[in-house]
């Protein structure tokens, strides 16, 4: 097989069941209200073993920040962990905030990855901070943010020379080398195979869009949380794509907030409690995911009740019938072609319990 032709395999996965495209999933590493850090990446474990034997293509982490609700500041820590536990499944960030950290160590990680899970790694990679000013500040050790997310095409070439170890003679780094990586097959006695994982692009505006079309590489949208620029950014890419060594045609898949329970009432109160801890960050105050119980207490004014509204009216939840004609919908209208799932709820059995009956819904094989 050739290298494109081995690439664009690893990229466009295989629709199961009754599925329209294929399915996947994007965990936040959520933490609710009296559990711990410990209990999300445990959830994650099994989350990721169900996908695996449910027929989900690929599993992404997201990189946050300084948020007590989401314990996945460290994705290529986590996806070390679940390549551990899994034997199949893709798994990838979705994505790595690649102004948050030099192109050297993302290439060494994600080489470091490859090895442990070869065939089998995404590298998704995003322009914003995932987090506040001031984190990011902190992050990068500087206060100069605008310079990261502008020099965002610059790191982005620099990263795939590292991970494709092809920077020109007299070039300043063309003596480094990314390791694990593709040095060490051409080095005497080297058996390591040249693979690197697949780069995505992730954006929840029109910049990612059209960088991802330019470089013909596959695209990722952030509709769960940008839903109002999911079409216009999804036609951008299509219309302005240029074929690559890596893809022929565009290929885009979009990320979903859905949650999907066996009583509906249970479902809108887990989607309150969401709701609530988006309130909570959006105005400056983030925590841990609030019980339903809490959300149903809390006095919500009148400018919270307009944002809960707006936030849950782009959350597909309910039965696993409405839920998937939810997502029936939402490809029909996008022609995403994959559908990248996140559920938020505040505990770690509502969201396994809610990829289960989506995988049940559309009749998902289980594989074992």
């Amino acid at each position: 097989m050739s290298k494109s032709a081995d690439a664009a395999e690893e990229i466009r996965g295989t629709t199961h069941g009754t599925a329209p495209v294929p399915l996947s999933v994007l965990d936040l590493v959520t933490v609710g209200a009296g559990r711990t850090a410990t209990d999300a990446l445990r959830t994650s474990v099994d989350i990721a073993r169900l996908a695996e034997t449910r027929g989900y293509h690929r599993y992404w982490v997201a990189e946050h920040h300084s948020m007590p609700g989401v314990a996945s500041s460290s994705p290529a820590v986590i996806l070390a962990h679940l390549a551990a536990h899994t034997d199949r499944i893709r798994l990838g960030s979705g994505g790595v905030m690649l102004p948050n950290h030099a192109p050297l160590v993302i290439a060494e990680q994600f080489g470091t990855l490859e090895a442990l899970a070869p065939h089998r790694v995404d590298l998704g990679l995003g322009r914003a901070p995932g987090t506040d000013g001031a984190t990011a500040a902190a992050l990068r050790r500087s206060d100069r943010l605008h310079e990261g997310a502008d020099d965002f095409p610059q790191q982005l070439i620099e990263l795939t020379r590292f991970l494709d170890d092809d920077f020109p003679d007299g070039h300043p780094y063309s003596r480094i080398h990314a390791v694990p990586g593709p040095v060490q097959a051409t080095s005497p006695g080297g058996v390591q195979s040249p693979h690197r994982p697949p780069v995505w692009l992730l954006g929840s505006s029109g910049f990612s869009a059209r960088l991802a079309a330019t470089l013909g590489l596959p695209f990722a949208f952030a509709h769960h949380f940008s839903a109002q620029n999911t079409i216009p950014a999804l036609d951008l890419y299509r219309e302005n794509f240029r074929p690559s060594e890596l893809l022929a045609e565009p290929y885009a898949l979009i990320g979903v907030s859905a949650l999907a329970t066996d009583d509906e009432r249970e479902a809108r109160r887990q989607v309150l409690a969401a709701a609530l801890n988006m309130v909570r960050l959006r105005t400056g105050n983030p925590g841990l995911v609030p019980t339903p119980a809490e959300a149903e207490a809390y006095d919500f004014s009148p400018l919270e009740q307009e944002f809960v509204a707006s936030w849950n009216s782009n959350v597909i939840h309910g039965t696993p019938d409405a839920v998937r004609a939810g997502l029936d919908d939402l490809q029909k209208r996008t022609g995403a072609d994959e559908l990248m799932i996140t559920a938020n709820a505040h505990g770690g059995d509502i969201r396994l319990r809610s990829y289960e009956l989506i995988a049940d819904a559309y009749g998902l094989p289980a594989t074992g």
